[in-house]
């Protein structure tokens, strides 16, 4: 009679501890999931590579401000903008920009009368890098993400310029490169939208600073005034 009863309670027993492993092993692979969902979803802003391309810059009215060839160095924070020149129209600027970032100075470079004038960069940033506090926004996909070619995936950055009152919306693709970028100011918005990039420095002399502006003493910034990259457009 005993040994009877005895069976059964070490069969539940053993039944039991199966199932606390299995629901042990179950939770085990739950969390492992949640862990990976967690890491997947965690954005961190990424940094563009070298690039060789064309910038349009719009103001919100439509009207286009500038659209020119733009040579970026990612490593050394250099960008190097002509606006103009292969595609002119009446209403862009004329600008042939020379930016060093971690410098804080930029060149405005007249090659047809071989001047330059060299001021001091209140503000380095630009729309061909994320900056590093920027926030993720979402990510979408353009066109259509279910016909082979007609798509791109994207992510979308947003944050505030506190030196310019401003806030940007940036979107760039899985591998950095940027796509358009939206500034938002108290009296204009500008979109910047970049076409025809490719991964690489073409002409690197591009970035070295004219001969005709070394030695160039550095200009006195008016009180009020902020330097950037943006402001050339404003």
């Amino acid at each position: 009679m005993r040994l009877g009863l005895f069976l059964p309670s070490r069969t539940l027993f053993c039944d039991s501890l199966s199932i606390r492993k299995m629901y042990a092993a179950v939770m085990l692979f739950v969390f492992m999931c949640l862990t990976a969902t967690t890491h997947a979803d965690h954005h961190q802003p990424c940094h563009a590579p070298n690039m060789t391309g064309f910038m349009t810059v719009m103001s919100l009215k439509g009207e286009v401000k500038a659209f020119g060839a733009f040579t970026y160095d990612s490593m050394g924070k250099k960008l190097r903008f002509r606006s103009n020149e292969s595609q002119p129209t009446n209403t862009s600027l004329g600008l042939d920009l020379l930016m060093f970032f971690d410098d804080g100075i930029f060149y405005e470079i007249d090659s047809k009368n071989q001047s330059c004038e060299k001021k001091t960069l209140q503000c380095t940033q630009h729309p061909l890098d994320i900056p590093d506090d920027a926030t993720f926004s979402s990510t979408a996909n353009t066109g259509s993400p279910f016909i082979e070619g007609e798509g791109l995936k994207v992510t979308i950055w947003t944050g505030s310029m506190p030196d310019t009152k401003g806030h940007y919306s940036m979107s760039v693709t899985t591998k950095c490169l940027p796509v358009t970028t939206f500034y938002f100011f108290e009296s204009a918005t500008f979109l910047f939208s970049n076409t025809d990039i490719e991964l690489e420095i073409k002409d690197p002399d591009l970035l070295v600073v004219p001969s005709f502006c070394v030695g160039q003493p550095l200009e006195e910034t008016p009180e009020g005034t902020i330097n950037s990259f943006l402001n050339e457009f404003m």
